[in-house]
């Protein structure tokens, strides 16, 4: 049921991940930003469709993000999301990197998985380039987060 994202799957991810930008939940991802990093994004597909994605952005040699981890309302609480963040983590693994960080407006969603708050010095400078274009910056309020992958 998961599999890498196609390019095919962009306008549903991003239909997912706004919706929840919409509700406060994450920040929102333009259509440009998507087929960009398409490669980086995993889908979770039910009857064809596109219920769950999640993105992993590698930052540096030990470092990668876990990002816009989205499932469609009415599939939430079914496992989707956490099995989408596995995914990403054992890529992770698969190309050596010892670490995963997540930028979050809930903790308590990642928190169940493992992931610890940090000060956001603790993270690379490089990681907020992203940052620099958004509308929110530089007050958004996400929470930074990381795993340690076993």
């Amino acid at each position: 049921m998961i599999k890498k994202a196609r390019i095919k799957d962009g306008p549903e991810i991003q239909k997912l991940i706004n919706g929840h930008a919409k509700e406060g939940k994450m920040l929102q991802r333009s259509i440009l930003e998507i087929y960009e990093r398409i490669r980086d994004y995993f889908v979770y597909r039910k009857n064809g469709r596109v219920i769950g994605a999640a993105a992993l952005a590698i930052c540096w040699e030990d470092l990668a993000e876990i990002r816009s981890v989205a499932v469609k309302n009415s599939e939430s609480g079914k496992g989707v999301g956490k099995k989408l963040i596995e995914a990403c983590e054992d890529e992770a693994r698969r190309l050596g990197i010892k670490k995963v960080f997540v930028l979050t407006y809930i903790p308590e969603y990642f928190r169940k998985f493992g992931y610890k708050n940090v000060n956001r010095s603790k993270l690379p400078h490089k990681i907020w380039k992203d940052c620099i274009n958004c509308s929110k910056f530089p007050d958004c309020g996400e929470i930074p987060m990381m795993k340690e992958l076993k």
